[in-house]
């Protein structure tokens, strides 16, 4: 599998880390990532570590890396990666908070004897037509109080906290700490999906919930869509998709130039990857590396389709799996400009200038 990192980067999921996850994939894609043991399993080998800072019971490994996991997360069980991911972003908010709340609740995280994750589609891509925020934070005497909705919370149910981001009355947004047992919370049944429903996402309901911590942003406006994590799983899909036809072009030939092509496209693609995680990359290049993954990802999807035949239509055959996931990317955190470009090659049309 090609890494995103360079020569130095650590590999920090073994051969023998990711044959285990594998066996799991089944499991956690049908219950979830919780109960299929696959956090445990990475807490145990350090792998959750390395998102954490070093002086908070981390390894701080670096964001290289730490995308080099998801990749490869994704390329063996994407529910197990989408929920790393969420809670990737909720350590990383976590991460900006003073020093006293960053030591109360990162060490048990990095050590996996909590869970966390994140709820922020409420201030990026969802529910943004409407006129009033989704989740509004007022100030009262007592302190901070949430009112309102997180529409997309993967695992809210198997967290014990949520972090959260909420508008406030002057327009600013800010990011809580709510511990999922907080007294007004209210978790719905997670939700039935075309795909990945073993992530547990569900709706949150917050009535004059209060936060045990409130997270000022290093910068205003400071949430975002289409972050390298969003990337890196839709490649580490794509090369799932990949192995399945490579896998079938050892029988019949006709596939081996299809199969190098796709798997040239993804090592092209995972290299601009790892030069953004080294180096940092402008929003427009972001969001057109973003498109390039989405659409590889869809496209290898149909490749391992059609390469499986009927077999791969029968549910159950990860030819199947692969093609319902790839859809995910349409839809999960999608910056209006890749969604448009993707809308515009479907049509045959070009986009607007």
């Amino acid at each position: 599998m090609t890494t995103t990192g360079d020569a130095t980067s650590p590999r920090l999921i073994s051969e023998a880390v990711s044959g285990e996850l594998a066996a799991r994939a089944a499991w956690a894609d049908r219950e979830s990532p919780w109960a299929a043991g696959c956090f445990d399993l990475l807490a145990r080998h350090g792998v959750l570590a390395a998102f954490v800072p070093a002086d908070c019971g981390g390894t701080a490994a670096g964001e290289p890396a730490t995308i080099d996991v998801l990749v490869a997360l994704a390329s063996t069980c994407l529910t197990t990666a989408l929920a790393v991911s969420q809670w990737a972003a909720a350590i990383k908010i976590i991460a900006t908070a003073p020093p006293n709340v960053r030591a109360t609740i990162l060490p048990a995280l990095a050590r996996g004897e909590t869970s966390a994750t994140v709820g922020v589609a409420q201030i990026t891509t969802s529910r943004q037509h409407l006129g009033r925020p989704a989740l509004l934070a007022s100030r009262d005497d007592e302190g901070w109080r949430l009112d309102g909705l997180c529409p997309w919370v993967t695992g809210a149910d198997a967290s014990d906290t949520i972090v959260t981001g909420a508008a406030t009355s002057d327009g600013d947004c800010l990011f809580f700490v709510v511990p999922t047992d907080a007294k007004g919370l209210a978790i719905d049944p997670p939700l039935s999906m075309l795909a990945l429903s073993g992530s547990r996402t569900s709706a949150v309901h917050f009535h004059s919930v209060r936060p045990s911590h409130v997270i000022a942003p290093p910068e205003r406006n400071a949430a975002r869509t289409g972050g390298l994590a969003t990337t890196a799983l839709a490649l580490g899909s794509a090369r799932a998709a990949i192995a399945l036809v490579s896998a079938e072009a050892l029988r019949r030939s006709n596939l081996v130039r299809v199969a190098e092509s796709l798997d040239a496209e993804a090592a092209s693609l995972v290299a601009r990857l790892g030069r953004a995680a080294r180096e940092g990359i402008a929003l427009d290049d972001r969001d057109a590396l973003r498109g390039d993954a989405t659409s590889l990802s869809l496209r290898a999807a149909q490749a391992a389709l059609t390469a499986s035949k009927g077999a791969g239509f029968v549910c159950g055959h990860p030819a199947e799996r692969i093609a319902r996931e790839s859809f995910f990317y349409l839809v999960w955190s999608c910056p209006q400009s890749v969604s448009s470009a993707l809308l515009c090659e479907w049509a045959g049309i070009a986009p607007d200038a």
